[in-house]
């Protein structure tokens, strides 16, 4: 059967959750994304220096991080419709705290309950996807609901940074928690799981009726999904350093751009976003014996745009900054190539656990990340909340220490992974013997 016509098999109702799961991700970026646009107004409203402000920043992705497996079991029992709903209703709390909070110890209560309502977001609406859309057309719709939910950092980087500097602080996190309930709302309304015999092609699940429940260690063994968090850890933590808290406040302080010429930067991130999401979903798709060379490659091209930005000891021209925010962009997608792993190495009935497993790495990466920058410069530069060029060049070298961290996972995990492949039958060619016969990696 060709793909144009399981396309056209597939129900309207399909393509309706898959938007609602979307559009409830997108306000869940929106959400997530907003302290880094307001980072430098942060520093004045609640007195800190760097390490105060990465610590808003670390709080709430730490909870968020700590809680995917915890959310993946819930996602396994009780369904998205109910974690969706939930997660975007704590959500809404937290930004209604974060628009009155006026000292720090309450901006981390704030960002506690944010990161707690968005751990299941992301792995309820990938699963509708997964759910409601055939087998091979899964990688690709995974990745389209990741793009459009990255739509939210847009958001932020254009319409919220603008609501900020005209309304102030309050009345953009008050519109921020009005956002959430609007959310919880679409997924009472319309969100819910395929029934039995509803869709005219088998789901992207296994019927496991009869079959036990593994254990979350059993969930958690398989070298395939342990891949999954190095690949998400490694494709992800550059492109959240930037874009939740330090990307504004280098642009700014350390380049000397304007807040509207750093929004803009962000904003290009995004767009790289939505370009290369279904890109990297359809060669996820086409090579599955070759996905974890896309994250390698984005490894080294991200670590050179890196070392081009950070060597020279003065403000780099708008198109060598546009550049490294292209690179970056290209993580998010790349990361999500984590999210199939997790898919095809995970165990049945476990696959909740498995994929909120895999969603720790890019966020646990991430917390690492931005606790060491905010610590080096605070270190190079204590006493101050202006920060120049040469203490952000320093601050940034940290990201090796996730770096190199991510490549030897990956190579590790996928060495583990290639070795139980080849004892189930299926054997993947040296890259040579592959480009040998005429097939792209």
């Amino acid at each position: 059967m060709s793909s144009t016509a399981v396309r056209a098999r597939i129900p309207a109702l399909a393509w309706v959750i898959f938007a609602c799961g979307s559009f409830i991700y997108f306000v869940a970026v929106v959400q997530r994304t907003a302290l880094g646009i307001a980072g430098v107004e942060a520093l004045d409203r609640f007195g800190v220096e760097a390490l105060g402000l990465a610590s808003l920043s670390v709080v709430q992705i730490s909870v968020y991080a700590a809680l995917q497996i915890p959310a993946g079991t819930l996602l396994d029992r009780i369904g998205p419709k109910t974690m969706l709903t939930v997660g975007s209703l704590i959500m809404g709390c937290g930004q209604l705290l974060m628009a009155h909070a006026d000292a720090l110890g309450w901006a981390l209560a704030a960002r506690i309950l944010i990161g707690a309502g968005d751990a299941p977001i992301f792995i309820a609406a990938t699963r509708l996807a997964s759910e409601w859309f055939p087998p091979r057309q899964a990688p690709v719709m995974v990745q389209t609901t990741g793009v459009l939910g990255q739509v939210g950092q847009l958001a932020s980087a254009v319409p919220v940074a603008f609501l900020l500097h005209q309304s102030g602080w309050s009345t953009t996190f008050t519109v921020l928690a009005s956002l959430g309930i609007v959310a919880a709302a679409l997924a009472v309304i319309w969100v819910r799981m395929p029934r039995a015999g509803e869709l005219p092609y088998a789901p992207a699940h296994i019927d496991t009726t009869g079959i036990p429940v593994p254990s979350m260690r059993e969930a958690l063994r398989p070298p395939g999904v342990r891949l999954a968090f190095w690949t998400h850890w490694t494709g992800l933590f550059s492109a959240n350093t930037v874009a939740l808290l330090w990307g504004v406040p280098f642009l700014v302080q350390g380049q000397g751009l304007s807040a509207v010429q750093a929004s803009g930067l962000l904003t290009v991130l995004v767009v790289t976003n939505l370009v290369a999401g279904p890109i990297i979903g359809a060669l996820t798709s086409r090579h599955p014996l070759r996905r974890s060379w896309l994250i390698l490659t984005f490894a080294v091209v991200a670590l050179a745009a890196w070392a081009a930005i950070l060597i020279p000891s003065t403000p780099r021209p708008m198109w060598q900054l546009l550049l490294w925010t292209v690179v970056l962009g290209f993580g998010g997608p790349t990361a999500l190539v984590g999210m199939d792993f997790a898919r095809t190495f995970g165990v049945a009935r476990r696959l909740g656990t498995a994929t909120g497993f895999a969603n720790i790495g890019g966020f646990a990466g991430t917390v690492l990340a931005v606790a060491l920058v905010g610590g080096v410069l605070q270190i190079v530069a204590p006493g101050t909340s202006d920060y120049t060029l040469d203490n952000y060049r320093i601050a940034f070298t940290a990201i090796l220490i996730p770096w190199g961290m991510g490549v030897a996972g990956i190579l590790w995990q996928r060495r583990r992974t290639r070795r139980v492949m080849a004892e189930s039958g299926v054997i993947v060619p040296p890259l040579r013997d592959a480009i040998a016969r005429g097939r792209r990696p």
